[in-house]
């Protein structure tokens, strides 16, 4: 009982080191319980407030038509899966949907999966083995870097967004295979990928591309030249899961080999009914997409920044804790901001990421323009 004690209290003192750690470099994040609405809106500590920093970027989430989607699969399939998808988990409900996100992108077939992140680290060391080659863009989402890891390959980065350094490198080393890895839509900057030079370079090394899209779909137009694309149905498709798109052959072994499909509880019905809703509504209402872009390219030019390639604007104050005073002051003029800070971006890049949606007004994002400019002319920026 003496050791199970001693066990407990070594425990509890790693962790409060790693906080205090945390807390010194004004890194400690919290979980906050916020109420989301239509047209952006949400609650937070009793205060009503517009978000600016939800991946809802059509407003989809709050769409009646998709949250009455997600009501009838709910009770036409039951609130869970049940198991797996191999065992009994497989809801018809999936093969309408992987239909859809086939024919959106382009592609023989696809997969659906419980998260954009089980998504990846469960594709990738599918792709890549020990003795293989795993190249990232060093801007990539963790998740890629984490199913990189996981396959035991050989991991490097190429620079951001560089296609002549990836040809370098490609060109350097020989392996049985290699995987290049990159997003279309980069989650904290919101550039988007080079990725005809990318694939271009793939091709002459012979290289497999694969692309993480959790950020374009339905936002950013355009043909993806990657063989397999990944994304997830949790931001513009307002619902949740992730999904693997490319050759058929692909996904059957997918189905075989991915272990956090063949491992994970099947998605509950009411995503799948919410999702199908939702890719239907993208492709007869492109204009929404166009939308959110328009609304991000308004803010940029209402604080005199460069245009933005998405949805998503990075206002770079540097200082942790700068960003997240910028946040609170945001919070108390009625705005909902978040501050992202390392390890999410790079030290010295700490920075409010502010996303833009379909359903902004316009009033509204002049309002939080003023504030933004007021911050940035007091921090010298």
């Amino acid at each position: 009982m003496t050791t199970s004690r001693n066990g407990a209290q070594s425990l509890v003192a790693y962790a409060e080191e790693k906080l205090a750690a945390l807390a010194d470099k004004r890194l400690t994040r919290r979980l906050v319980p916020t109420r989301r609405g239509e047209a952006a809106r949400a609650a937070r500590d009793g205060a009503a407030l517009i978000s600016f920093c939800d991946n809802d970027y059509l407003g989809l989430s709050q769409d009646p038509r998709v949250k009455k989607a997600a009501a009838e699969a709910a009770l036409e399939y039951g609130a869970g899966a049940g198991a797996s998808r191999l065992v009994t988990g497989d809801c018809p409900l999936y093969g309408a949907l992987e239909e859809r996100l086939a024919r959106m992108k382009g592609t023989e077939a696809a997969l659906v999966f419980g998260s954009g992140y089980l998504a990846n680290v469960s594709a990738i060391p599918v792709l890549v083995r020990p003795g293989d080659r795993a190249l990232l863009d060093e801007r990539s989402h963790a998740c890629m870097f984490a199913g990189a890891r996981l396959s035991g390959a050989h991991v490097e980065t190429f620079r951001h967004n560089d296609a002549g350094d990836l040809a370098r490198r490609l060109a350097a080393a020989r392996s049985p295979r290699a995987l290049v890895l990159t997003e279309t839509v980069f989650s904290m900057d919101g550039d988007r990928a080079p990725l005809d030079a990318i694939a271009a370079a793939c091709e002459e090394a012979g290289a497999w591309l694969m692309t993480d899209d959790a950020h374009g779909l339905g936002v950013v137009p355009g043909d993806n030249p990657a063989p397999v694309q990944m994304g997830t149905l949790s931001k513009a498709a307002g619902a949740y899961g992730g999904y693997v798109c490319g050759p058929r052959a692909l996904i059957e072994l997918l189905v075989n080999r991915a272990r956090g499909l063949v491992f994970t509880t099947g998605l509950p019905p009411a995503a799948l009914g919410a999702s199908i809703a939702a890719l239907d509504i993208m492709a007869r209402e492109p204009e929404r997409g166009a939308k959110a872009r328009a609304n991000a390219a308004l803010f940029c030019r209402l604080i005199d920044a460069p245009a933005p390639e998405s949805a998503i604007v990075p206002v770079i104050l540097g200082d942790p804790e700068a960003a997240l005073a910028a946040s609170q002051r945001l919070s108390e003029a009625g705005f909902l901001v978040a501050a992202i800070r390392p390890p999410s971006v790079p030290e010295g890049t700490a920075r409010l990421r502010v996303a833009f949606s379909a359903v902004h007004q316009a009033a509204d994002i002049e309002r939080l323009a003023a504030h933004v400019r007021a911050i940035l002319r007091e921090a010298g920026r």
